[in-house]
């Protein structure tokens, strides 16, 4: 079983979308492994993005895209959590504020530096460096930009990762998810939990009542996502369940599995790592407890055939 991508050579060029006054989205095709989205909020004193990218040659074009817009610098950084693909190109927004969850300051510094990674084909990441948020919050910050609030706030349980934010722009029902939402692509939860994600959906990101979500990865949507996301994590744990009462690995779980309608998902080896993920909470584990998280990647090369994960960043 191998790796599904839309464009199976290169993905197509990047997207800026103004999906409201001064509020933009960026979106990078195919939104596969290291492709991710940001967005930006333009000001009268400066633009505040949401993340960056995963390579200093995205990341550069994605400074290109903010100047064709504005004139002002990017003055403030908001990381949603802290993954490379969201993080590695903070270090090339000279000046800014980095902001982001506690435990995304210390997610960057215990990744440490891009490198050439077993699990998936080659990147050519530059010359990246390491630049973790260094103005923190706990539980919540709001940044102004101008008279427009952006509530930056932790999740409060693990999901995706453990330090998942989200930016909500209240007045404008706007919703930066980062990687809680994946549009066409398989979530993944190896580093957070499946029943956190859900729990999390559920009881804080629908009561928003978004009408336009910029998701971590994938095309802008509105909030119907939230249920296809839903659909997929619930698929998740009656997979697991039913694999570890057959005494199945979560390997030969996934083996045995017909995706079913998530067959089309991009990156669709990842339902290997979220069985072990969820096996590891159906043996009492806590949400976002650490797991083999190499063991859990190298079943999912198994899974694609023994070929390396496809990434095109």
């Amino acid at each position: 079983m191998s790796t599904v991508h839309h464009d199976i050579d290169t993905p197509g060029p990047p997207k800026l979308r103004e999906v409201d006054d001064g509020i933009f989205a960026y979106i990078q095709p195919d939104g596969s492994w290291w492709i991710n989205n940001t967005g930006f909020l333009v000001g009268r004193r400066g633009v505040v993005s949401i993340d960056t990218c995963s390579t200093v040659r995205r990341t550069r074009a994605y400074l290109d895209a903010i100047e064709s817009v504005t004139t002002q610098p990017v003055r403030t950084v908001i990381n949603t959590h802290h993954h490379g693909d969201h993080t590695f190109g903070n270090f090339l927004m000279a000046g800014a504020t980095i902001v982001g969850h506690e435990a995304t300051r210390t997610g960057v510094l215990d990744w440490g530096q891009p490198q050439a990674y077993p699990f998936w084909t080659e990147v050519d990441w530059g010359d990246v460096v390491l630049e973790p948020p260094f103005l923190t919050y706990t539980d919540s910050v709001t940044v102004w930009v101008d008279e427009l609030r952006a509530d930056v706030r932790h999740v409060g349980m693990p999901a995706h990762t453990t330090n998942d934010s989200i930016v909500w722009l209240p007045e404008r029902k706007v919703l930066y998810s980062g990687d809680l939402l994946f549009n066409g692509g398989t979530p993944f939860l190896v580093q957070g939990s499946v029943a956190g994600a859900i729990a999390v959906l559920e009881e804080v990101i629908k009561p928003l009542g978004a009408q336009t979500i910029v998701p971590g990865h994938g095309a802008i949507a509105g909030p119907e996502l939230i249920d296809d996301v839903l659909g997929y994590l619930r698929f998740v744990q009656t997979s697991a369940r039913g694999g570890r009462d057959a005494g199945l690995s979560p390997l030969e779980a996934a083996r045995d599995l017909d995706l079913g309608r998530y067959a089309d998902l991009l990156d669709r080896e990842r339902i290997v790592g979220n069985l072990h993920r969820a096996y590891a909470e159906l043996d009492g584990s806590p949400p976002g407890a650490p797991i083999d998280v190499a063991a859990a990647l190298t079943d999912m090369v198994t899974y694609n055939g023994g070929r390396p994960l496809s990434c095109m960043a």
